[in-house]
């Protein structure tokens, strides 16, 4: 877009009347954007939850209509929407849902970068457009079938959203009370990435100084050296953002522990270890969580309490069992709702500078 004037958008609505009117004709209305009592007829959309579907851009073609793009202003009610009223829908699917979201996050992160936005306020809606696409994405049910989603493409969108969020804070113009906040769930998401790290590591010592960053930066440590206890030590007192970052990460670091005590503890005859132990060390849902991890890796049980570490009975195939991570990320909402998670999370990850990290 270099050498042009970027406009500035005037859409009032989520989603502009003239989309609306395009898909309510051609059928293509999700039925997220129907309108109530339409289940008889043809459907018709609803102004209230109607949201601008994403729309590759093609080559040459001109730049949108200032009334088809929606401001910083309406763009950030727009994810405040999706967080609220469809992110924890419970009459469709979690792959439905977070269909739904990233294609329509994936059109706020467009519309911003086709019009003239200050760069403080373009950080605001990318940072909460952010933390939606990652609590969406933690909601889906770990190693099951996507369904309607493509995994690959919900991760690319994620770096996607990190990549422009980081380079909105590299302009930097500010300011952005929550960029440590974000840099270090950038980390989180990429844990064992020497890039990623290189990338943090290059940022201004005052930032990284910040607890947030500072604990990312803990985190991805103890990942790297394998301290398996360090490492659950920390996810466990995580905020609910860097949990679901970091949740991606669960099963390797499990998978990785297990085989280090398999080789620490196997024998020709065999040692028992409870399986407390491990529910403990590990972060685990409970017990049977943890007799299903043993299992998936070939160790076999004395009854419901021990796991036996025994030589040559350990395996691993395909992918590791995540768990439902209820401990590390489902119970640290806290009775709040995902809105308030996602526009006041700087609060409980960034609001004392002083302390250091224990």
């Amino acid at each position: 877009m270099s050498g042009c004037e970027l406009p500035v958008g005037t859409c009032p609505d989520m989603c502009p009347a003239s989309e609306r009117a395009r898909r309510e004709k051609e059928g293509r209305l999700h039925r997220f954007e129907v309108a109530p009592g339409c289940c008889g007829g043809w459907p018709r959309a609803d102004p209230q939850r109607a949201v601008k579907e994403y729309s590759r851009p093609a080559a040459g073609k001109a730049l949108p209509q200032p009334s088809q793009l929606r401001p910083p202003a309406v763009l950030l009610a727009t994810v405040r929407y999706l967080a609220s009223e469809v992110a924890g829908r419970t009459d469709a699917s979690r792959a439905e849902v977070a269909s739904f979201v990233a294609d329509r996050l994936r059109a706020v992160r467009l519309d911003l970068a086709l019009q003239s936005a200050g760069d403080a306020e373009a950080a605001v809606v990318l940072e909460a457009a952010l933390a939606v696409l990652l609590a969406v994405v933690a909601q889906l049910r770990p190693n099951a079938a996507y369904g309607l989603v493509d995994r690959a493409l919900l991760q690319g969108q994620v770096q996607e959203g990190f990549g422009s969020l980081r380079r909105c804070y590299a302009r930097g113009a500010g300011p952005h009370p929550r960029q440590a906040a974000f840099q270090g769930l950038f980390l989180l998401y990429n844990l064992g990435s020497v890039e990623a790290l290189h990338s943090v590591l290059q940022l201004p010592a005052a930032l990284r100084s910040c607890p947030a960053l500072r604990t990312a930066l803990a985190v991805d440590a103890a990942f790297r050296e394998g301290n398996a206890a360090r490492l659950f030590r920390l996810l466990r007192v995580l905020p609910y953002l860097q949990s679901c970052a970091v949740q991606c990460h669960v099963g390797h670091a499990r998978r990785r522990a297990l085989a280090c005590l398999n080789r620490a503890l196997s024998t020709p005859k065999g040692q028992t270890l409870p399986l407390g132990y491990m529910v403990h060390l590990l972060a685990l849902d409970g017990p049977e969580e943890a007799r299903d991890l043993c299992q998936a890796h070939g160790l076999p049980l004395v009854g419901q309490d021990r796991v036996v570490f025994q030589r040559g009975h350990y395996a691993e195939e395909g992918l590791p069992p995540a768990g439902t991570c209820k401990v590390l990320v489902g119970s640290k909402l806290g009775g709040r709702s995902l809105e308030e998670v996602v526009m006041a999370e700087e609060e409980e990850v960034g609001g004392d500078r002083s302390k250091p990290l224990e």
